[in-house]
């Protein structure tokens, strides 16, 4: 497998972004994942600020590999669906500007069948927001967590070729009670970025936990994705609130190390 291309959620470093730019730049980051509404606000973001930013990235020898995009609701439930879409697209514009090709949402509950009433919207807006993306260059990726491998699956091949990728979270799966090596199985082609959350579960209950400690397999989830060619980033999100910057240093080293 290629030298993993590791990046970090610089807003859980909780400082200043520039503080953090030089943070991740220090613990040997390739790039960074940032956050579109509190990071790099996407209404109030001016083409002078993303020039500056740029010029910042260059300097530290760092990229983009993504920027998160959390909405309060899905792509699935009318109210307020227009506007949200819309956020969506300039976001995905952001992205492009900032030199990313991909945009990290959950698009909302999945159907297990087409014959769900919410499956003709969803199918419908994610069209779109593909349609958008083959023009503007930055594609829309679902965040696992919320539905298993399979049924996300499902929803990927009903959409034109190249309309949804997926953000691999196999901290967030394992959280909800789902496996991570069938969701890489099973979406391991549609795969553009990776979050290297970790994840246990105990008398039913799931929980997020530091990287390495918990129970996903990441030697084999990362052998499969090394099986369909994977080239992108490994994204470390610390969830320590109290020291994120030494948990972030013990994520990436974790890494380099499999």
């Amino acid at each position: 497998m290629p030298p993993l291309k590791i990046a970090l959620k610089t807003r859980h470093l909780r400082m200043p972004l520039r503080k953090a730019l030089v943070a991740a730049a220090e613990l040997g980051c390739e790039g960074v994942e940032l956050d579109a509404r509190n990071e790099v606000p996407y209404r109030e973001f001016s083409q002078t600020a993303v020039r500056q930013l740029r010029v910042q990235l260059a300097d530290l020898r760092l990229r983009v590999a993504a920027l998160s995009f959390v909405t309060r609701r899905g792509y699935n439930v009318i109210d307020e669906l227009d506007r949200r879409v819309d956020a969506t697209k300039q976001v995905m514009k952001l992205a492009r500007a900032l030199g990313a090709d991909l945009v990290i949402n959950q698009v909302g509950r999945v159907p297990q069948s087409a014959d769900d009433p919410d499956w003709p919207l969803l199918i419908e807006v994610l069209r779109d927001l593909g349609d958008f993306g083959q023009h503007s260059g930055a594609l829309l990726c679902a965040e696992t967590g919320s539905e298993a491998g399979p049924t996300l699956l499902h929803l990927i091949e009903a959409l034109p070729d190249g309309a949804l990728g997926v953000a691999l979270n196999p901290g967030a799966l394992l959280y909800h009670g789902f496996d991570p090596n069938e969701a890489t199985d099973k979406l391991g082609a549609f795969v553009r970025h990776v979050m290297a959350v970790d994840g246990d579960r105990a008398r039913g209950r799931g929980t997020v936990v530091p990287l390495g400690s918990g129970s996903v397999d990441f030697p084999a989830l990362l052998g499969e994705l090394e099986e369909c060619d994977y080239r992108g980033y490994i994204s470390v999100a610390p969830t320590n609130a109290v020291e994120p910057l030494a948990e972030a240093q013990r994520a990436i080293g974790y890494l380099r190390n499999l």
